[in-house]
């Protein structure tokens, strides 16, 4: 598997779905026959006491549940018809005036303080409903709009930029991640093939959201649906047309070590009968507003179940991945002049083979050689620091919590997998080229011992690694 890349959706789908979400809201809020004033873009203060009595009129549920489904989409049309700064006045608003009411809540955490073992329930269970905030109410009403799921998906991505320089949404932003946690529990995700029968405007959207490995029109798309490959994605059941997170699996002999041979359209069909191992090289988030609400590691589980059961003869899973970080981290090295980064053999071989290119010998010179992977001598020299660096990297490089400091190694690693193998001019691409020079690894899947992969890592950040990496890390 590919790095896993959180990604917002294409300008022109947002606008479509900007478009179909204001003539859904429109004809729900109609129905209220109340629909509030129009908003200035900007939200101006005079509009604001506006704004302030629909969310308490949604907030007081008066008349039956039509009325409050119409008080919702016209709060929710409201929003939409913002620009960026009136988005961000109205949800400080909702946070800030609509958060708990702080002298209820100090109230009952005295009253809890001070209630006697009998009482203690009862003044629990009031410290609980002080500290709901009257905003995840609101929010709760969008759950019965169409596509209202959807809205608050995105609205949280909104919410995950904001919070940044407006810290006072942070509390809002963490009342919705609560909510869409419990929404999106795995048990209630559905795992579907993606074929090319699907409807188009999931293949459309699968097109659109792959960040890893761009797909070059239909052809291409077509090619990765094809009988030596597999696309599997979660779905979730209020949004049955938006993949939550996708995998893209290759069927193929012996394990792959580079992508441009799994991505070339010209390649022949790959005989599935022959198949002996299940590649995993692309896997993506494709909601942002989803980010920090896990499933793919349950997804990676399910797909290996289902190839598993139709393919008998596949005993070998792994992921060829990137290593996004690989070069970001090796430059501070370079920058900082760490002693000894090179081996003398190493530092040796680029010397000479950088004679021809009149370039200087050191590592950092030879990278900012944009033609370097064409010149084979100087290829052949990069190879063993590059590949040795990068198994250092992602094996012993740790983040102050102990764990693996690149992202994707850290998803796998926590998941199980073990260091593999790392690919030498792997992923060729200007994107691969510039996050690792080209290096790529594979982590394994060994079904016998994820368990205990797993609890190693968990428990010291140990990473799960082969005798050939073990190998490559000693030079």
């Amino acid at each position: 598997m590919t790095e896993i890349r959180d990604i917002s959706k294409s300008p022109s789908t947002a606008v479509g779905l900007l478009a179909r979400l204001k003539g859904l809201w429109r004809e729900v809020a109609r129905a209220d026959g109340d629909e509030m004033p129009s908003l200035s873009p900007d939200l101006p203060d005079s509009d604001m006491d506006g704004l302030r009595r629909q969310m308490r009129a949604c907030l007081a549920a008066r008349g039956g549940e039509v009325s409050a489904r119409g008080r919702a989409a016209a709060l929710g049309r409201a929003y939409l018809s913002l620009s960026g700064v009136g988005r961000i006045r109205f949800l400080r608003l909702l946070a800030v005036e609509f958060g708990p009411d702080r002298d209820a809540l100090d109230r009952a955490a005295q009253t809890l303080m001070a209630a006697a073992p009998e009482g203690r329930f009862k003044a629990e269970l009031a410290l609980k409903s002080a500290l709901e905030p009257p905003r995840l109410k609101l929010l709760t009403q969008f759950n019965a709009l169409p596509e209202g799921v959807k809205f608050l998906v995105d609205l949280r991505a909104e919410l995950m930029r904001a919070t940044a320089s407006e810290p006072a949404l942070a509390s809002l932003e963490s009342d919705l991640r609560g909510l869409l946690t419990s929404w999106f529990d795995v048990g209630f995700l559905v795992l579907e093939r993606i074929t090319w029968r699907s409807p188009a405007a999931v293949l459309e959207k699968i097109m659109a959201y792959e960040a890893v490995h761009a797909i070059q029109g239909w052809d291409d798309l077509k090619n990765r649906l094809d009988s030596d490959r597999r696309l599997y994605a979660f779905f979730h059941p209020r949004m049955p047309d938006e993949p939550l997170i996708f995998v893209e699996v290759a069927l193929v002999e012996d394990m792959a070590g580079n992508v441009q041979d799994l991505l070339d359209p010209s390649a022949p069909l790959g005989d599935v009968e022959a198949a002996d191992t299940a590649i995993f090289y692309s896997i993506n988030n494709a909601q942002k507003g989803l980010a920090g609400i896990s499933f793919g590691n349950f997804l990676i589980k399910r797909v290996v179940d289902d190839l598993s059961r139709e393919f008998k003869q596949i005993k070998t899973f792994a992921t060829l991945s990137p290593i996004p970080g690989f070069r970001r981290w090796l430059d501070d090295k370079l920058v900082t002049g760490e002693p000894g980064l090179l081996t003398a053999a190493e530092h040796k071989a680029l010397t000479r083979a950088s004679g021809g290119l009149g370039a200087k010998g050191s590592l950092k010179a030879l990278l900012s050689e944009p033609d370097w992977i064409t010149e084979q001598t100087l290829a052949e020299a990069l190879e063993a620091p590059l590949t040795r660096l990068a198994a250092r990297y992602l094996t012993a490089e740790k983040r102050s919590n102990g764990q693996a400091l690149d992202p994707v190694a850290h998803f796998h690693l926590s998941n199980g997998a073990r260091v593999e193998r790392i690919n030498w001019m792997a992923d060729l691409s200007p994107n691969g080229l510039v996050q690792s020079s080209g290096v790529m690894v594979n982590y394994l899947y060994d079904l016998d011992h994820i368990e205990a992969n797993h609890e190693a890592y968990s428990a010291t950040g140990k990473a799960a690694m082969s005798g050939r990496v073990k190998a490559l890390l000693k030079g």
